[in-house]
């Protein structure tokens, strides 16, 4: 996978924008890939004219960034101009196209960056699993023989980037939406603290937790991307000295359940990064443990998104995946005494977890317990059980962050050509870019191998 620095490098050095585009679209069209699963729109004719003027500006010394004429991905819950925003679903087919780019994509294009497509996506962006059955589901690259999950909601997002269909992707993440995929892919995944990125012209999920990241091959890639996103200059990112770093380890919830192979891969990156002078602390947080009985009645999420889906399920609810809609119905249990008592109970949950977290750097775990797994038993029709028992444990660790209204990063700590396993930092409110120095030293430690160098 190419780096953004290194190919910003090259096109410094000579190296078109409208070749990256070419290759691109290449993959994309390439009918042995993953391409018609990975994209529901290609732009493929206004990224070459794009990728044209930006070498035109380059050429006269105007590039509007280093990064400009880098093919990028946008998940299809995101506005763009004169596209309708389907948000992986048939049942906004019909809907009007926008009349402006979200926010955060105007920043990207204003910065030169090119989106070459809209990206496929669990529909309305409601399972940790990626399954799309109206447009199909982007095949995980590990394994791709037996056909696994990509992890979802940003499914086409990480595939778009493992692939090489694009160098970096922008998915929202409301429970893990971005670091799932990430994990289950072998790559990079950021959650920013919510408000750091505008969310207009998004879709909503849940506007209590919803919240814009990038997918990419390196930490200093998503890096870039955030900070352009957040209205910030992309300044390299310093690598956070490994010596007397302090990781806390939480023992309760995130542990349970893991698989063998992330246990294993998981308890291999901590031993190496105490190697290498981290101070790992186990710490119990049986805060964590309260979450669920929080979230009994759908959390923030299910209510959130009844009050926006009512009149369109009203009209259009057998367009539905099933397993979506019934996750978004589970909001009408919900009344205001029970969402006040919410908001007001994960006040307190997010205090009384920062007094304990206060005195380390970061928290470590296993971004999910679980490497991908197969798609056909989860897709069947009659495996509604399977499917809530495989989404609930996906989302359960990153989930968290949201819930702790935290940044949070996964990086990979495979080993190249094993099943991917992620490594997810949760920094705290507001330390996005102390969390990506971490982030950055932790990452030549664990995936020195599948880290490229900026």
């Amino acid at each position: 996978m190419r780096t953004l620095a290194q190919t910003a490098r090259d096109l410094a050095s000579g190296t078109s924008s409208r070749s990256l585009v070419e290759e691109c679209l290449a993959r994309i069209a390439d009918s042995a890939g993953e391409g018609s699963r990975v994209f529901l729109k290609v732009h493929a004719d206004t990224a070459r004219a794009a990728a044209d003027y930006i070498d035109t500006m380059r050429r006269h010394g105007a590039a509007p960034s280093r990064y400009a004429g880098i093919p990028i991905s946008v998940k299809d819950l995101f506005d763009l101009a004169g596209d309708v925003t389907r948000a992986g679903s048939v049942a906004l087919a019909d809907a009007p196209p926008a009349t402006r780019d979200a926010p955060a994509i105007a920043r990207l294009k204003a910065a030169g960056l090119i989106v070459t497509g809209r990206s496929n996506m669990t529909e309305f962006a409601f399972s940790g699993l990626g399954i799309n059955p109206h447009y199909d589901t982007p095949r995980n690259p590990f394994d791709r023989a037996t056909g696994r999950i990509p992890g979802g909601s940003s499914s086409g997002a990480a595939v778009s980037v493992t692939d090489g269909m694009a160098l970096g992707a922008i998915g929202s993440d409301t429970g893990g939406s971005c670091r799932i995929p990430a994990a289950l892919c072998g790559i990079i995944g950021y959650k920013p603290t919510a408000p750091r990125i505008p969310r207009d012209g998004v879709l909503p999920l849940s506007t209590t937790l919803d919240s814009i990241g990038p997918l990419t091959a390196t930490v200093h890639c998503c890096a870039a991307l955030d900070a352009i996103m957040a209205g910030a200059e992309p300044d390299d990112v310093s690598a956070f000295p490994l010596q007397g770093l302090r990781l806390a380890a939480p023992q309760t919830l995130v542990l349970g359940d893991m698989d063998a192979t992330v246990s294993r891969t998981y308890g291999a990156a901590l031993t190496a990064l105490s190697k290498a002078g981290v101070r790992i602390t186990d710490i119990p947080l049986p805060e964590l443990d309260e979450i669920a009985a929080i979230n009994r009645l759908g959390g923030f999420s299910s209510p959130q998104a009844y009050a926006w889906h009512s009149d369109l399920i009203a009209q259009k609810g057998g367009l539905y995946d099933p397993r979506v809609l019934i996750r978004i119905m589970r909001g009408k249990e919900q009344d205001a005494a029970h969402y006040v008592a919410l908001t007001r109970t994960r006040a307190d949950l997010i205090r009384r977890v920062a007094a304990v977290t206060c005195h380390y750097d970061a928290l470590v775990m296993p971004t999910v317990p679980i490497i991908a797994p197969a798609l056909a038993p989860l897709a069947a029709p009659s495996a509604d059980e399977a499917y809530r028992t495989a989404n609930m444990l996906v989302l359960r660790n990153p989930g968290a962050a949201n819930m702790l209204d935290r940044c949070a990063i996964s990086i990979p700590c495979h080993r190249a050509g094993d099943a991917p396993v992620g490594l997810m930092l949760v920094g705290e409110h507001g330390a996005d870019r102390t969390l990506f120095a971490i982030a950055a030293a932790v990452e030549q430690v664990v995936s020195p191998v599948l880290a490229q160098p900026d």
